[in-house]
């Protein structure tokens, strides 16, 4: 036997001997949010179960010490405090102390992740830019892209969380003609006519349909930007033509505003739609509905920003899951559904994070699942249309894209009776 492997050998033992517990901190000393994420579902990956302790320095995770994470933590370059047995006894005694507001959450397994976007299709360059697709690929966490096919067919059965970036679930091709190419249209009319629908606007109200029973049925969905607007539109006008004559051919119903059932939405009621061109405001009538806050105040550098709510972990231990950052001010952010109007917000919703004049971050159940609404294209985006990808790198710390993490790690959680 090598001198090099035994002493490889020693160097594992010992770690095991002295090292007990791998505490990777959330707080300002973590080099790398984002991919600490990255580290939490390799190890849920690899059947070993986390601690997330609630608000214990900015939401951090506890794992049992292993060799393989000790190293992968290097690798990626994420920080982390090798603790004994007796610093987590003491650890979990304060976070168990009622007088403060923490409190440990067992994940058990990783959740198996969908992604809705036309790139399975098409070329669909402006995908590009979706910041859930970008923190997924540097976190290194694995994903599926499905698309209308696989959801029609009924493939979300497999999958525990599903994400809708900017999305238009009416069938107006995103209401705007420059962001989508002629390709991506074609390619979508292609898969309509495979699926024996007439018009893209049916198709997609049934994907909305089947994403509305897959929430049911207890899958997890979280929807940003103008997937989550469209959405709830798509569903209330179920039946009704909302679609104007230069995307489908024919008029839209002259009745279609006071035919919309707003029982049928998962987060929004009482809104207006802009049915007819030039309605609405910002780029030439791109906007859907009274439901998108317009953002096009903002200068290239945006210095407005919204707050995270404050949860109590020991009871309302779910909101306080999807909230856990290192920052609670977010830098507000556009998109072509950039925020919320709060006058379109159903009561029965829980607002997680708001600005004086929007809803930003929403949480909300739909029989069996949950699903959060998140306003905006890109947490450290200048613009909401921009072009070019956000390199991550430049951002490890971005609390706006740890709010996005939060929500891939939450159906991990091991389910237990909510306190209110």
């Amino acid at each position: 036997m090598s001198n090099r492997f035994l002493l490889l050998l020693l160097l594992l033992f010992s770690g095991q001997s002295y090292a007990n517990a791998l505490l990777i901190p959330m707080d300002d000393s973590q080099t790398n949010h984002l991919k600490a994420y990255g580290i939490a579902y390799f190890t849920l990956k690899n059947n070993t179960e986390i601690d997330w302790l609630l608000n214990y320095r900015g939401g951090s995770f506890l794992i049992n010490y292993s060799p393989n994470i000790h190293k992968e933590c290097l690798v990626r370059g994420v920080s982390f405090e090798i603790v004994s047995d007796a610093d987590v006894q003491n650890l979990r005694q304060e976070i168990a102390n009622p007088d403060v507001n923490m409190e440990i959450m067992r994940l058990h397994k990783a959740a198996r992740i969908a992604v809705y976007s036309p790139s399975k299709i098409s070329l669909s360059s402006f995908e590009d830019t979706d910041a859930v697709l970008l923190v997924l690929k540097y976190a290194e966490i694995p994903f599926d892209v499905v698309y209308d096919e696989e959801i029609i067919r009924g493939d979300l059965n497999k999958y525990d969380w599903l994400h809708l970036h900017h999305e238009d679930f009416t069938g107006q091709f995103g209401r705007n003609m420059r962001r989508m190419s002629y390709k991506d249209m074609k390619a979508q009319e292609e898969i309509a006519q495979r699926l024996k629908y007439n018009k893209i606007s049916s198709l997609k109200l049934d994907v909305a349909k089947t994403i509305k029973a897959y929430c049911m049925g207890g899958g997890f969905l979280f929807a940003m930007c103008s997937g989550a607007e469209t959405l709830d539109i798509a569903l209330s006008a179920d039946g009704i033509d909302i679609v104007s004559s230069r995307f489908d051919g024919d008029n839209v119903d002259v009745d279609a505003q006071s035919k919309l059932n707003f029982n049928k939405t998962f987060a929004f009621e009482n809104f207006t739609l802009f049915l007819n061109d030039g309605d609405g405001y910002g780029y030439n009538s791109m906007s859907f509905s009274d439901i998108n806050v317009s953002s096009g105040r903002f200068d290239e550098e945006i210095n407005s920003y919204f707050n995270l709510f404050d949860f109590s972990a020991k009871w309302d231990f779910i909101p306080a899951m999807l909230v856990q950052n290192h920052e609670h001010l977010i830098r507000e952010f556009m998109g072509q559904t950039t925020a919320f109007n709060k006058n379109t917000v159903k009561s029965s919703v829980l607002v997680m994070g708001e600005s004086k004049e929007s809803n930003r971050y929403m949480y909300g159940e739909l029989g069996l699942g949950q699903w959060v609404f998140y306003g905006g294209h890109d947490p450290e985006g200048r613009r909401g249309f921009h072009r070019t990808p956000t390199d991550l790198n430049l951002f490890p710390h971005s609390p706006g894209y740890r709010l996005i993490l939060n929500n891939v790690l939450f159906p991990s959680a091991k389910k237990k009776k909510r306190k209110t």
